[in-house]
């Protein structure tokens, strides 16, 4: 073999090196198997690779077969945003439940119950905690995965959790850096802009990440996010000075720099699905997260190319991609070391985790007004009027919400009608007929036309009680309960606090 034909091969593996690929399918298919031995350093997985904890762990044994230390990586927040459990809604509430709580030894727990679940699957990288602080309460991809809207709260449930996931046996990856919580535009479908201050951010957005970096995080996420007080010009995850000056200098996070899916139009509109993966690791990016829509041999080769193209014609330097590739090695010996260090937790039963449920319990929040007082418990079988916004990118297409479902299983005869935006109800209520009504919201500030169907509603039956599944910004109706989250956990918490029944 020529001495030219050495370098680029050994190009070739550096760049596999630092791609975090997707793949479709409940098996490794040939290709992924076949790059494994070819350099690639991880894979990520998503809700169409996951049929159940067996399923899963049989996928991450046939990966480790080919090669023992790849990182295998799930974009799991124990919320609304659930891969692991995504047939039937997560087990364990969100982070904006925990935070309501306001306990960090609870929110170490849920966590590290999540970590040792994911480390018996196989799983060593989570995309996870949230760490945006959830400012702009009209945010449309946040929300409920942040732990709220305090800098302080956000930043010691976010230390907690990484704590808590990483003694379960798992890598966790804060994110979404350096903060996605004031913005009303969703990366996945264009650039948001974080305005403010340096001393704004330095107060608000970047608090959080501080708090990871202090709780030893072991990976922080880019957001695709333009940032005018750090850089005027260029997105964080293709900015130098965000990645390496912000937070290689000033925070001091010496960890992996994983970037945010870069086929999100955010980036990939503006520099090109491969151009802003290369751009990515010159800024000082160590690996590129690329899958969830993009998800084939071809897209990996793609990007795989593009960054030998760009070393060999100098646009990144070659000592910045072994660098990259060294960070991800080093991150895939950590996680060597915490599975054959990692506790025995405990196997989820039929109905999910139990300390999941018992914090999903402790997050539901009541308020009544004088003329709803008694309203509850609930005595007979009910009508549930579900008003569905429009999805959350983020959440699975098929991970299911509602209330109607518990409750009727604590309540059997419930009835429940669902509505969307594009068929806003004349009457709600046409299938009441005389029973309680619970009308289920989710971030009912955000959408007018459901706010118009709920007033209507409140009108005709003011004994109605109002379940909000998002964030609780707007208080309405003689009784008003807030679960913080849609989870299965926290919908079943609300079942049992509108019933009495457990």
């Amino acid at each position: 073999m020529s001495e030219r034909n050495t370098a680029s091969d050994e190009l070739a593996r550096l760049a596999a090196a630092v791609l975090q690929p997707g793949f479709v399918g409940t098996v490794p298919p040939a290709w992924v198997c076949r790059w494994l031995g070819e350099g690639l350093g991880a894979v990520v997985l998503f809700a169409r690779n996951v049929v159940d904890p067996a399923q899963v762990a049989a996928l991450t044994a046939t990966l480790r077969a080919e090669r023992p230390d790849v990182i295998v990586a799930i974009d799991e927040e124990a919320g609304d945003v659930t891969r692991i459990e995504s047939a039937r809604g997560s087990s364990r509430p969100g982070n904006l439940a925990l935070g309501a709580v306001d306990d960090p030894a609870l929110t170490e727990e849920v966590a590290r119950d999540l970590g040792a679940e994911l480390a018996a699957a196989g799983v060593t990288l989570n995309y996870a905690p949230d760490a945006d602080v959830n400012s702009n309460p009209d945010n449309p991809v946040i929300g409920v995965r942040s732990f709220g809207a305090d800098p302080a709260l956000v930043a010691r449930h976010t230390a907690a959790w990484v704590r808590g996931l990483q003694a379960g046996g798992v890598a966790a990856c804060a994110k979404h850096f350096p903060g996605h919580g004031d913005t009303h535009v969703d990366s996945h479908h264009d650039l948001p802009r974080i305005g403010g201050d340096r001393a704004r951010l330095d107060a608000v957005e970047l608090a959080p990440f501080r708090a990871a970096v202090a709780a030893g995080v072991q990976a922080v996420m880019t957001g695709h996010l333009l940032v005018p007080a750090l850089d005027p010009e260029l997105p964080a995850t293709l900015s130098a000075r965000i990645l390496g000056g912000l937070l290689r200098d000033e925070l001091g996070f010496g960890g992996v720099v994983v970037t945010d899916a870069v086929e999100m139009r955010a980036v990939a509109d503006r520099y090109g699905f491969a151009g802003a993966a290369v751009r990515a690791l010159a800024a000082g990016a160590d690996a590129i997260c690329v899958g969830g829509e993009r998800a084939g041999e071809q897209d990996a080769r793609l990007l795989r190319d593009a960054i030998v193209a760009a070393v060999v014609a100098g646009e990144l330097p070659e000592e910045r991609l072994a660098e990259a590739a060294k960070r991800v090695g080093q991150l895939a010996a950590w996680t060597v070391a915490a599975r054959a260090d990692r506790p025995a937790g405990p196997t989820p039963g039929a109905d999910g985790s139990t300390i999941g449920l018992a914090a999903a319990r402790r997050a539901v929040r009541v308020a009544t007004a004088p003329a709803g007082a008694g309203t509850l418990p609930l005595t007979g079988p009910a009508h549930v009027v579900e008003f569905a916004p429009p999805r959350n990118i983020a959440i699975g297409e098929e991970t299911p919400w509602g209330l109607a479902a518990p409750l009727a299983a604590l309540l059997p005869g419930t009835t429940t009608t669902r509505y969307a935006p594009d068929e806003p109800p004349a009457d709600a209520l046409a299938d009441a007929a005389g029973r309680p009504v619970v009308l289920v919201v989710r971030d009912l500030h955000r959408h007018d036309w459901m706010r118009a169907a709920v007033r209507r509603a409140l009108a005709a039956r003011p004994d109605a009680v109002v379940v909000e599944l998002g964030v609780p910004e707007l208080v309405t109706g003689g009784v008003h309960v807030a679960t913080h989250g849609a989870t299965r956990a926290a919908t079943r918490a609300a079942a049992e606090l509108l019933t009495g029944v457990r």
